[in-house]
C-alpha cells in the first residue's frame, strides 16, 4: 500500500473517491498526478487538488485581524450601544470634530459677506476669486433647478444671465428677493401677478395676442386695435412700448426675457387664465452670507450676460 495520499488503495478511507475495479486503487489522472473526486461532466472528471496555502494562509490572517479589530476598534453592538473597543475610537466624533473644523474654516472666509457691503467685496478680486467657485456649488444646489444650471432659465422661470430684470439686477436688490421671496408665504414678499384679461372678448384677445407676438420683431403697429388694447390694459406695467424696465415684477414683451413664451398660443393662454409664478424666500434657508454671496453671484451672471450681448454684432 502506498504512502502517497493521492494513491490510496484502502477505498474506505474515503468512498467517495472513484476507484479502479481492477486494481482497487483510487483513479489517478495521468497527467497532474492527482486523484479524481469521482464526479464525471461528460468525460471531464473533477480532480481532487489540495486546498491552496495561500488561501488557508489569508483566512488565517483574516480571522487573526478581527480578533485584534474586535478588541481595539468599536465592533460588537448589544442594546441600545456597542463595544467602544480598547482604542476609543468613534467614528461620529471624528465626524463632527472634522465638521467643527470645516465650518470654523468657512465662517472665516465668509465673515465679509455676513456685511452687505457689496461694492467693498466685489473691488476685492483676492476675496471674490475663491468665493465665486463657492457661490457656484450654492446656486446649483439651490437655484439651478429652476434657473438652469447657467441661469439662462426656462419657461416659467426667467433668465438671470441677461440685463432684463424683473426687480433689479443690483446685488442689494437681489439679495432683498432672495431674502422675501416673489409671491412668497411671508408679508414682506414680492408680489407680482399677470391678471386674467377674460373680461375681454375673445375678438380682443386675440387682436392683443398677434401684437405682444408683434413686439418681439418689432412688427407692431401702435395704431392697431390690439396696440390700442395694449395701451388701455397692459402699458401701466409693461411700459408703452413694451420694454418693461419698471422693476415691478412684469417682464419686457420686445426680447428674449418673456417668461412664458411669446408665441402666439402661449400668449392667448396667459391672456385667457393669467400667470403668477412662486419664488420661495431664502432667509429661512440660508444665512445672511449666503444670500449676500449668492447676490453677487447672479450679478456676475447679468453682468457676463450683458458682456455677451454687448459683443454680438
Amino acid at each position: 500500500m502506498s504512502d502517497d495520499p493521492r494513491l490510496n488503495p484502502d477505498p474506505s478511507r474515503d468512498p467517495a473517491q472513484q476507484i479502479d475495479e481492477e486494481t482497487g486503487h483510487r483513479e489517478i489522472d495521468p497527467v497532474t498526478g492527482y486523484d479524481t473526486t469521482g464526479h464525471d461532466w461528460n468525460g471531464i472528471r473533477e480532480l481532487n487538488t489540495p486546498f491552496s496555502r495561500i488561501a488557508l494562509w489569508a483566512m488565517i490572517l483574516t480571522f487573526l485581524y478581527s480578533v485584534v479589530a474586535w478588541i481595539l476598534l468599536p465592533a460588537w453592538p448589544y442594546g441600545s450601544s456597542f463595544t467602544r473597543g480598547v482604542l476609543g475610537l468613534d467614528q461620529q466624533t471624528m465626524a463632527d470634530e472634522r465638521f467643527a473644523r470645516i465650518a470654523a474654516d468657512r465662517a472665516t472666509w465668509m465673515a465679509p459677506f455676513e456685511a452687505s457691503d457689496f461694492e467693498a467685496a466685489q473691488a476685492d478680486p483676492m476675496l471674490m476669486g475663491p468665493a465665486m467657485l463657492a457661490a457656484d456649488r450654492l446656486y446649483q444646489d439651490n437655484c439651478a433647478a429652476c434657473h438652469g444650471t447657467d441661469g439662462a432659465g426656462g419657461p416659467g422661470y426667467p433668465a438671470l444671465n441677461d440685463a432684463h430684470w424683473l426687480w433689479g439686477g443690483t446685488p442689494g436688490i437681489i439679495a432683498e428677493t432672495l431674502h422675501v421671496g416673489i409671491n412668497a408665504d411671508r408679508d414682506d414678499t414680492r408680489f407680482a401677478q399677470m391678471p386674467a384679461f377674460d373680461y375681454l372678448e375673445r375678438r380682443e384677445r386675440h387682436a392683443l395676442a398677434d401684437y405682444v407676438v408683434a413686439l418681439k420683431d418689432g412688427s407692431a403697429d401702435p395704431q392697431s386695435e390690439g396696440g390700442v388694447l395694449f395701451l388701455d390694459n397692459c402699458s401701466a406695467c409693461h411700459g408703452d412700448d413694451g420694454a418693461g424696465g419698471y422693476e415691478n415684477g412684469a417682464p419686457s414683451l420686445t426680447d428674449d426675457a418673456v417668461i412664458y413664451g411669446q408665441d402666439r398660443d402661449s400668449v392667448l393662454e396667459t391672456l385667457r387664465y393669467g400667470r403668477q409664478g412662486v419664488m420661495p424666500a431664502w432667509s429661512d434657508r440660508l444665512s445672511e452670507g449666503d444670500i449676500n454671496l449668492l447676490a453677487l453671484y447672479v450679478a456676475t451672471l447679468a453682468q457676463e450676460g450683458e458682456a455677451e450681448e454687448g459683443a454680438q454684432p
